[in-house]
């Protein structure tokens, strides 16, 4: 009998693993291909280098002399670190609650130490008045705390509120000690 050129369904030769191979490789190339697309995308959407670095800022406490303050930039914003004297621990720890316009004790303004303890010589607190947010000036105003010039707002030398149009305390920022000599602001 002469060929027809018709193939039989029995002389076709069944490879499955061929067609399995072929959807398998199909199918990483495609997911490659995405990943390769969707990769930047969503890594442009993170934080910039930049912004990462002034996320959190380290501070030597250590060269701060009794009295004094530093003033640092943290995320844009001042940051007053100022080693208490004795008599400016006492003066805080004083005050009667009932006289401040946002009650907050001495204690609960700070942050314990490496030991566990609170170290009341270091106020760590941003430099930015509650009212409209200027920079108060240090060792200044009624109380010897801090003073903004902008409205008349006194705050204490555990920066509360005393006197003034300011709604609320000075804010602390989040933060902890990594040793007993450095802090880690953010």
């Amino acid at each position: 009998m002469a060929e027809t050129g018709l193939i039989h369904p029995d002389d076709i030769v069944k490879d499955e693993g061929k067609r399995d191979f072929i959807f398998l490789a199909a199918g990483a190339a495609g997911a490659v291909g995405a990943a390769s697309i969707v990769w930047p995308l969503l890594a442009q959407m993170g934080k910039a280098a930049d912004t990462l670095a002034l996320a959190s800022i380290e501070i030597d406490i250590s060269k701060i002399a009794e009295g004094e303050q530093l003033r640092v930039l943290w995320r844009g914003a001042p940051v007053f670190v100022r080693h208490r004297t004795a008599a400016e621990i006492a003066e805080a720890e004083s005050v009667d609650m009932g006289a401040l316009p946002d009650p907050a004790t001495d204690a609960s303004r700070l942050i314990p130490g490496p030991d566990g303890a609170l170290k009341p010589q270091y106020l760590v607190q941003v430099g930015v008045c509650t009212h409209f947010g200027c920079v108060p000036v240090g060792e200044a105003g009624d109380y010897d705390g801090w003073y903004c010039p902008c409205h008349g707002s006194h705050y204490d030398t555990s920066g509360r509120i005393r006197k003034g149009p300011a709604p609320r305390n000075l804010d602390i920022p989040p933060y902890e000690y990594l040793s007993d000599t450095v802090i880690k602001v953010g």
